[in-house]
């Protein structure tokens, strides 16, 4: 099988596809593979399902959800349905368990290549580290679960997902310019200054990346742009860091065209990028 969560859900099996189209299985569904390989209880479940508010009937339908979603995968997969029961959407005591085989679920592929680039980040193989990031960050199609309705569960581990992918992102960039990639991302800062326009280590980066690739007065422009938008929506000046790379650009300090200006993390990598799951707070 093929699952996805990092963007819209889907389960694909070959051609067959097994993702729900109805809103309270395809919540369950996503909670569910979110927690992969761990046992999600029934109340948690109808917790979010229903919030603070479960009809009566609620075990009774979250029981229903769970067979539409096991005919499902036994359409697609061409397991029968006990097999699908006892293998993939298991009853584990008062809960429920998706199993996963290795490779199947992208963001169990995305936290692995996230490892093994902190690794070689830790280890100073700046090109490994980047492109084990470049590989995580493609298997991004969107916002985590993004046509789901989210309960608070799902919505608290989409936001995790998501800071995780934007630090990977902030150490991918700064890995690139280490690696004198700074005339090759200056397309892809262009766009993501544009739109996060408060994001201020994106626009260091941006200032950096221009003024090594010659652009000194574009370099100035993209700094004076992200200062614009900090004082008119909060009455806030840049950071210090920010100030001090614009000033660097003025006096054409030759700092800027060392690969160590660039800060890289040591250490609390791991805990900056890994998205925890919510399942110990079950």
């Amino acid at each position: 099988m093929d699952i996805k969560v990092l963007g819209p859900l889907s389960i694909q099996h070959g051609a067959a596809a097994a993702t729900p189209v109805a809103q309270k299985p395809g919540t369950a569904l996503a909670l569910l593979l979110l927690n992969a390989m761990r046992v999600v209880p029934v109340p948690v479940l109808m917790d979010e399902l229903w919030r603070e508010a479960p009809p009566k009937t609620a075990r009774a339908a979250l029981q229903i959800y769970v067979l539409q979603l096991r005919k499902k995968l036994t359409w697609a997969t061409g397991l029968t349905l006990a097999e699908v029961s006892e293998h993939v959407l298991q009853t584990v005591h008062n809960g429920y368990r998706f199993v996963v085989e290795q490779g199947q679920l992208d963001v169990q592929v995305y936290h692995r290549l996230q490892r093994t680039g902190i690794k070689a980040m830790d280890a100073g193989d700046y090109h490994s580290a980047a492109r084990d990031f470049r590989h995580a960050l493609s298997l991004w199609r969107g916002p985590a679960v993004a046509d789901v309705e989210p309960g608070t569960r799902i919505r608290a581990e989409a936001a995790a997902l998501e800071q995780s992918r934007m630090t990977m992102l902030d150490y991918r960039i700064e890995l690139d310019l280490r690696l004198g990639l700074h005339r090759q991302i200056l397309g892809e800062l262009a766009v993501l200054t544009s739109r996060n326009r408060f994001h201020e280590n994106l626009h260091a980066q941006f200032v950096i990346a221009l003024y090594r690739s010659g652009y000194r007065i574009r370099a100035l422009e993209a700094f004076h742009q992200v200062r614009h938008n900090l004082r008119t929506e909060f009455g806030l000046e840049p950071s210090g860091k920010l100030k001090r790379f614009h000033q660097a650009v003025l006096t054409q300090d030759p700092v800027l065209d060392e690969a160590e200006v660039v800060p890289l993390p040591r250490g609390s990598a791991a805990d900056l990028l890994e998205a925890p799951s919510l399942a110990s707070s079950f």
